[in-house]
C-alpha cells in the first residue's frame, strides 16, 4: 500500500529518484515509525509522514517524523554524532550516493529549553535554560554516566558558581530568532560551512515582548545548561532563578553568551 510520505527535494537529491520512488511506493518505508521529533509513534500508512535524512561527513541515516513534527528536510550533523547515534541502535547507516540508506531513527535525549530574564550584575538578560530528558552519554558510548557539562566545556561553556556576571561570548554559536519567535541554537559545523542546529525546535517556540525587546538590546542570549534533574520546568522566573542558583553551587551549571541572530 502507498505509504502517505513527504519526500522533499532536498531529501530526493541525496538519496536519488529510485529510492525515493520506491519509498513514496511503499517499498522501503515502514508502516509504524518512532517519529524522530516527538518520539511517539506514527503510521506511514495513515497520517503524513515526513522524511528527515540526518548527514554526517561520512554516513547518512535516513528517519521519519510526523508532518506535524517537521517538514521532509536534510539536516547536517556532526560525523562523530551520526555516528554514535548509528551504533546506538545497532544499525549502519547507508551512503546516501548508494541510494540505499538504511531506514533507523537516531536515538537521542529531548532537550528541554526554557526562556526566561535573568538578573546578572543589576541588569536584566534573556536566558534560555537547557536541561535533557536523560541523562547524556558520550556519543559511540553505551556507559550509565552523563557527560552533558563535560561535552558543552569541551565546546567552550564554562562551568558557573553562581551568577555574579555576564558569562563569556562563545563565537561561533547564536540564538536564531526569527519574527519573534525562538527557532534554534546554532553550533559551527565540523566540516567548517554553515552553522548546524545544536538544538531546534519542533515549532517555533513564543518569547515574551520584553525577552525579545532585552534580546534586541543586548543582541546576546545567555545560555544555561544543566544535567537532568537540576532545573525542572519552573512556572514562573524567580523560581527559575533559584533553581539556577541551586544548580550553580551544586557544580551542576555551565553558561555562554550566544550572539543573537535574526530579530
Amino acid at each position: 500500500m502507498p505509504r502517505m510520505l513527504d519526500v522533499s527535494d532536498a531529501v530526493r537529491a541525496e538519496i536519488g529518484d529510485e529510492e525515493a520512488d520506491r519509498l513514496l511506493a511503499g517499498e522501503n518505508a515502514p508502516g509504524s515509525y518512532d517519529c524522530t521529533s516527538c518520539r511517539t509513534p506514527g503510521d506511514s500508512e495513515q497520517e503524513r509522514t515526513s522524511t528527515v535524512l540526518f548527514v554526517g561527513d561520512e554516513t547518512a541515516v535516513l528517519a521519519f517524523a510526523h508532518a506535524s513534527c517537521l517538514p521532509s528536510q536534510v539536516v547536517q550533523v556532526t560525523e562523530e554524532q551520526l555516528q554514535g547515534a548509528v551504533r546506538s541502535i545497532g544499525a549502519v547507516g547507508g551512503d546516501p550516493a548508494g541510494g540505499e540508506p538504511r531506514i533507523s531513527v537516531p536515538e537521542q535525549a529531548v532537550l528541554g529549553v526554557t526562556s526566561g530574564l535573568v538578573l546578572v550584575d543589576g541588569e536584566l538578560h534573556p536566558a534560555l535554560v537547557v536541561e535533557p530528558t536523560s541523562p547524556i552519554v558520550r556519543p559511540g558510548t553505551t556507559g550509565t554516566g552523563d557527560d552533558f557539562l563535560p561535552l558543552l566545556i569541551e565546546q567552550g561553556f564554562m562551568p558557573v558558581a553562581e551568577l555574579a556576571s555576564v558569562p563569556p561570548v562563545l563565537h561561533g554559536w547564536s540564538v536564531l530568532l526569527a519574527v519573534g519567535q525562538l527557532h534554534a541554537v546554532l553550533q559551527p559545523s565540523a566540516a567548517g560551512g554553515q552553522p548546524v542546529a545544536w538544538w531546534q525546535a519542533h515549532q517555533p517556540l513564543q518569547v515574551t515582548d520584553s525577552w525579545r525587546a532585552a534580546a534586541n538590546k543586548h543582541q546576546q542570549v545567555l545560555m544555561f545548561a544543566a544535567p537532568v534533574g537540576s532545573i525542572g520546568r519552573q512556572p514562573r522566573e524567580d523560581l527559575l532563578r533559584d533553581a539556577l542558583d541551586k544548580a550553580a553551587a551544586g557544580g551542576r551549571l555551565v553558561a555562554a553568551a550566544l550572539p543573537l541572530a535574526g530579530t
